[in-house]
């Protein structure tokens, strides 16, 4: 159930990323002036970063779906991107949006599900689920 719900929710991170950097213009409406003018200072190793992050998640769950081993490799890539990117984060000029009460909780919110899926692949593999 958990590899399941997984799936949404990391997909929705890969549509937030692709809507993101494609600049969708419908997507893009909802933020601020400010929010657009931070994303389009991105250097280029962070949007590789956020990639790894995003679609090494959803390559996890769907591997956690399919009981394969590789979903513990998977998450932990997706970790290493999210490091990546929580600390462009910290350490650039981030809008409210980004280090405001709701953008940290969001930022908390990403990082316990991902080392929970990581942690819960790590015990699907020691319980013999995962090939």
């Amino acid at each position: 159930m958990a590899a399941l719900l997984s799936i949404p929710w990391n997909a929705f991170g890969c549509l937030d990323f692709t809507l993101t950097v494609t600049r969708s213009p419908t997507y893009l409406a909802q933020f601020p002036p400010e929010m657009i003018d931070y994303i389009d200072t991105f250097p280029a190793w962070s949007i590789v970063a956020w990639a790894l992050g995003t679609w090494g998640a959803l390559l996890g769950s769907v591997l956690l779906v399919m009981r394969s081993r590789w979903a513990i490799a998977a998450f932990a890539a997706s970790l290493l991107g999210l490091a990546l990117t929580t600390v462009y984060q910290w350490t650039s000029d981030a809008p409210a949006a980004v280090t405001g009460a709701g953008g940290m909780a969001m930022s908390a919110l990403i990082w316990i599900v991902a080392i929970a899926l990581l942690w819960f692949a790590m015990r699907m593999k020691a319980r013999g689920i995962l090939d």
